[in-house]
């Protein structure tokens, strides 16, 4: 279908329902477990279709991040917790998103 012979324009946001920062970890140089990391709960992770280990976009406030997912069970749901991600801070809201590998036009 056309709309008056354009192309529609597609809402890259879309619904992106945010997540409360719960806990978060700074890690320091000689640490074992290091790196960017969103720890939520298993049905959190389905609706945005991540599995456990899979990169995925943290988005706040001052910028956003690529991080592994790590799925817990002990977070409640619309909860998360950050390990090692910049500029957000616990009771901050994020929004966690599956980058979009699909689409050839992305910049």
């Amino acid at each position: 279908m056309k709309f008056f012979g354009s192309r529609p324009k597609v809402d890259i946001k879309g619904f992106q329902p945010e997540l409360r920062v719960i806990d978060y970890v700074a890690t320091r140089k000689d640490d074992p477990e290091r790196g960017p990391q969103v720890r939520l709960s298993g049905v959190d992770a389905r609706f945005r279709i991540l599995s456990n280990g899979e990169l995925a976009w943290v988005r706040g406030e001052r910028g956003q991040q690529l991080a592994e997912v790590l799925i817990d069970d002990s977070f409640p749901q619309h909860t998360c917790g950050l390990r090692d991600i910049p500029g957000v801070l616990p009771s901050e809201s994020v929004t966690v998103v599956k980058p979009d590998l699909d689409t050839p036009d992305r910049t």
